[in-house]
Order: structure tokens, then C-alpha cells, then sequence
């Protein structure tokens, strides 16, 4: 997959999990998982097609746009234990903490910026909506839809906590999870998770969405 589109999908998803506070408000009783991601994700595009031009002229309004998204949005913590796996167990909240939020910050950072690049109006087409073993949430399958393109199939997991919060993205059937346990292995065999944090805020550890070292 082209590093745009890869961004792109990886991107919304992260965006799309949750509404801002009003909304929520309005929509939570009545919103299943899957149309929560669709109806949001509908929104924030909407929204970065109207600003698009101030986005591109002050990246920290960008950026301020989206940190109030993800605020509500991804579950970080739960989703940084998954990618620590082993190297989480007996961990303290306050590092695993640590570790997502320099994580979140690394990823939005360099994939955040693509948003304002979205070109066509591309929009994402709920598929199904499916229970995960063990009672763990719910994945919802969808296409991103783009003109002059291929869907691209992305599913979301989800669970409730406080609202439906995504824990897990599957590109193609890529889960950025996996990926990034894999290459945050070899750190963490090497480093606590407080040092590869803050490898992670310095920039000198990239992980990569795709997998490439």
C-alpha cells in the first residue's frame, strides 16, 4: 500500500472512534459501534475539507484539532498494553501511560499532517458489526471509500469504556497492534518502557505503520 493511503486509513481511524463531548452527549444512548465510527468519521472529513486551508497554513491549529479528537477517542492505554504484550506485564500504570501518549503523540505527529492532504472526498461504508471472543468488544468492518480508487477494507475494534474507544486498527488485515509489538520488541528487550518512551518523544525510535524497519 502507497505510504499516503496507509496514512490516511491508519489516520481516520484514530479519529473517527469517538465524537466530541457535545455530540456524544446527542448521539451516545442510540449509537452502535459501527455507526458511531461512521457517522464521526463522516464528520471530522467534512470538517478537514472546510479548514483544510487553515490547517495547511497553521499546523498547530492541526494539531489542536486533533488532540481534541483522540482525547476521547482511542483507548491509548489499553491499546499501549497490547503493543508492550509481555514487556506490560507487571508494568505500572503511570509507565504504560508514559509509553502511550508518547506513542499517540509519535504516530500523530508524522500521520496527522496527511489529513489535510485528502483529496476526492473519500468517505468510509459500514460493512458489519461483529462480537469479539470473550465478551472483549466489537469489530466493526468498513471500507474506505476513494474516487478513482479501490475500497480499502479497514476494521476498527472497539470496546466500552466510557463509550465505544478503538483499541485496534486492521488495514487490509494489518493490525497496527501486531505491527507495532513486533517492532517495539527488540527496544524493550533492550530498554525499560520509561527510556523507549522518551526514545519515542526524541524521535530517535520511529515505529512505522506499514511495518518497514
Amino acid at each position: 500500500m502507497k505510504p499516503l493511503i496507509l496514512s490516511l486509513a491508519l489516520a481516520l481511524p484514530l479519529l473517527a472512534a469517538a465524537p466530541a463531548a457535545v455530540h456524544a452527549q446527542q448521539t451516545a444512548a442510540a449509537a452502535t459501534p459501527g455507526k458511531q465510527v461512521v457517522d464521526n468519521g463522516s464528520r471530522i472529513l467534512t470538517t478537514l475539507q472546510q479548514r483544510r486551508v487553515e490547517f495547511q497554513k497553521n499546523p498547530a491549529a492541526l494539531r489542536d484539532f486533533i488532540d481534541g479528537e483522540l482525547r476521547n477517542s482511542f483507548d491509548r492505554d489499553y491499546a499501549a498494553r497490547l503493543v508492550l504484550g509481555p514487556h506490560g506485564r507487571g508494568a505500572s500504570d503511570a509507565d504504560v501511560k508514559l509509553f502511550a501518549d508518547a506513542m499517540t503523540e509519535n504516530l500523530m505527529q508524522r500521520y496527522g499532517a496527511v489529513l489535510v492532504t485528502i483529496e476526492g472526498k473519500p468517505r468510509i461504508r459500514l460493512k458489519s458489526e461483529t462480537p469479539l471472543p470473550g465478551n472483549r468488544g466489537v469489530r466493526v468492518s468498513t471500507e474506505l471509500i476513494r474516487e478513482g480508487g479501490d475500497p480499502i477494507p479497514v476494521d476498527y475494534l472497539v470496546r466500552d469504556n466510557g463509550g465505544w474507544k478503538i483499541f485496534d486498527v486492521m488495514v487490509e488485515g494489518v493490525s497496527y497492534v501486531q505491527t507495532f509489538r513486533s517492532q517495539f520488541d527488540t527496544p524493550l528487550r533492550q530498554k525499560s518502557i520509561a527510556q523507549v518512551a522518551a526514545d519515542l518523544r526524541a524521535g530517535t525510535i520511529q515505529p512505522q505503520a506499514d511495518g518497514a524497519r
